[in-house]
């Protein structure tokens, strides 16, 4: 009968083991992040970013292209933070996204890369929604800092599981996107830099920029960057 009842005991406090794991497990899994609150962790981890710099910062806001990006630490004594947010387009709300990120602080300059994504949905707007919608965000980037900036946005290119029927559909967009970006610098107030020739293969799956691609992407950076500070 001893030998029952400590046996009966062992296999009650290993459930009630088991039980505490698997519920600390499921506590952790509560507490993390899913992936529709990227949005939220990366206006946490901007904000941070924002907050261990000094001031005037140099603010580069866009979409994944941006958020993959290894960019300078500064540029003319000013820090330089990524505010990449994969998924973003003109729709996504980046002045209100970007605002709260800012806290009291104002941006040194605000360079913006930032279309690729509208151009990707399944019924892309026309060009002149598009521009109307990044003019919008312009206006409410300019009230932030009197330095901004539009890096052209890449192309796609077919290569891997984006086939060239897909490059041809997404490029009808993307080419009368990009022709609105010179107009809208201008009506905003903003600098235009166009982005250097990009040779083949520039992309790791016909979106996202590979090692070539960023070369010229993050020299249209660098252009704005020196813009900025003369």
């Amino acid at each position: 009968m001893a030998a029952k009842t400590q046996a009966r005991l062992g296999f009650v406090l290993f459930a009630v083991i088991a039980a505490a794991a698997a519920a600390f497990v499921l506590a952790r899994r509560s507490a993390a992040p899913s992936g529709g609150d990227h949005r939220v962790v990366r206006q946490l981890v901007v904000h941070y970013n924002l907050l261990s710099r000094t001031d005037d910062p140099i603010v580069v806001l866009g979409d994944s292209i941006v958020e993959a990006a290894t960019l300078p630490a500064s540029a003319c004594g000013h820090p330089i933070v990524n505010a990449g947010l994969a998924g973003a387009g003109t729709r996504s709300d980046l002045a209100g996204w970007l605002k709260p990120a800012l806290g009291p602080k104002r941006p040194f300059a605000i360079i913006v890369s930032l279309g690729v994504n509208d151009a990707l949905t399944a019924k892309p707007d026309s060009s002149q929604a598009f521009a109307g919608r990044y003019e919008a965000l312009l206006r409410e980037l300019a009230m932030l800092t009197q330095r901004l900036f539009i890096v052209e946005f890449p192309p796609v290119e077919a290569r891997g599981p984006f086939t060239a029927a897909m490059e041809k559909v997404a490029m009808a967009s993307i080419t009368g996107y990009r022709a609105m970006l010179p107009d809208l610098a201008k009506r905003t107030g903003a600098a235009f830099l166009p982005l250097p020739p990009m040779e083949a293969p520039f992309t790791l799956e016909g979106i996202h920029l590979n090692a070539a691609g960023y070369r010229s992407w993050d020299e249209a950076i660098r252009q704005a960057t020196d813009l900025a500070c003369r």
